[in-house]
């Protein structure tokens, strides 16, 4: 195990190092960059012969056009004045030390950045995940052991209706129905919390706090339970076809023990083996469309800004992090293998 933990570790080196490569390498051809942004927001503000270190604080003085000078300090000022391998491997040494640099028009490091958006998409991932396993294992077990009656149409007909519907149509429906939009006024609009919510005690602060979040946690959640919902049904659904199940019957075991005794713990294997990605990724699972519909500023709004923006730093570090982690969680997913079945051998040939 410690020789294939070794390996892994070290495959993901090329893996993310290839992948900001490629991102960066995509970067270099998109045009309207920050220079370019720039230079038309000082050429529209009819800005000349100020510095462009200066540019910002001078935007209404002066007459249009910029010197070469002050394209050249531009370049200079966003780090475009080196060769872009060279930004590269320079970027690459940043990383390595966790500095992810400094955002382009947010004035601060994107790590600072990351960090103050994160509890918002925490809020929504983190709420999201822990619904969608409450509600999927046992409504899919329920399912299993009641397929093909009633329950389990009924059941299968209203989640893949929920499924296919997109979450921010939800959100808006949502919204006009119980946000005060056409008909009652019963969650509100926006935000995680009131604008008192300092002033109030600990119990109302988490009354107001689960007040807001009710709305776009539950439009985020309920297109994912079709998934879960249908992937335990099916697990157990072939536990319980198995020859040990028909051996245990037959040695008079009630239905209770034999589900939660033996067929329970051999059919969570597939599902807890994706519980620490699962986990991991929920921390960045905020929707760029749910964050946006209820005025969240998360993640999600923060990337997709950067790119618009072409705010390079952001867009870089914020795909350093994700790919990241999501690198761990997937080697976490493969040593849970081993935590729930010893069974298993990380060794070729299964030695």
């Amino acid at each position: 195990m410690g020789h294939y933990l070794a390996k892994r570790l070290l495959l993901m080196i090329p893996t993310l190092v290839g992948i900001l490569a490629i991102t960066f390498a995509v970067i270099q051809f998109v045009p309207g960059g920050p220079v370019e942004q720039m230079v038309q927001t000082l050429t529209h503000s009819g800005l000349a012969g100020e510095t462009a270190a200066a540019a910002p604080s001078a935007l209404m003085r002066g007459q249009a056009g910029l010197s070469p000078e002050e394209l050249a300090e531009l370049n200079r000022l966003y780090g475009f004045d080196k060769p872009a391998l060279e930004r590269f491997f320079d970027m690459l040494v940043s990383f390595a030390r966790f500095d992810l640099g400094q955002s382009f028009f947010h004035h601060q490091s994107v790590g600072a950045l990351i960090v103050d958006k994160l509890p918002v998409s925490m809020t929504l991932g983190l709420w999201t995940f822990f619904l969608t396993y409450l509600i999927c294992i046992p409504l899919g077990v329920a399912k299993a052991v009641r397929d093909g009656s009633r329950f389990d149409l009924v059941t299968s007909s209203a989640i893949l209706v929920a499924y296919a519907i997109p979450g921010f149509v939800l959100g808006v429906l949502l919204l006009v129905l119980f946000g005060g939009g056409s008909f009652w006024q019963l969650f509100p609009l926006r935000g995680l919390t009131s604008d008192n919510w300092a002033e109030l005690g600990p119990l109302d602060k988490a009354l107001d706090y689960l007040w807001h979040i009710a709305l776009p946690v539950t439009a985020s959640t309920v297109g994912n339970l079709a998934v879960m919902t249908l992937l335990t049904k099916n697990v157990f659904l072939e536990e319980i076809r198995r020859q040990y199940v028909y051996t245990a019957r037959a040695k008079g075991l009630s239905e209770n023990a034999i589900l939660y005794r033996h067929v329970f713990r051999n059919a969570l294997i597939p599902l807890i083996t994706g519980f620490p990605a699962a986990f991991i990724g929920a921390f960045f699972t905020g929707s760029l469309l749910i964050e946006t519909l209820f005025s969240l500023d998360g993640l999600g709004l923060l990337s997709y800004e950067s790119v618009i923006r072409r705010d390079y730093p952001v867009v870089m570090g914020s795909l350093y992090v994700f790919t990241l982690l999501g690198l761990v969680a997937k080697l976490l997913s493969d040593l849970s293998y081993l935590w729930v079945d010893p069974r298993v051998s990380f060794e070729e040939g299964g030695r």
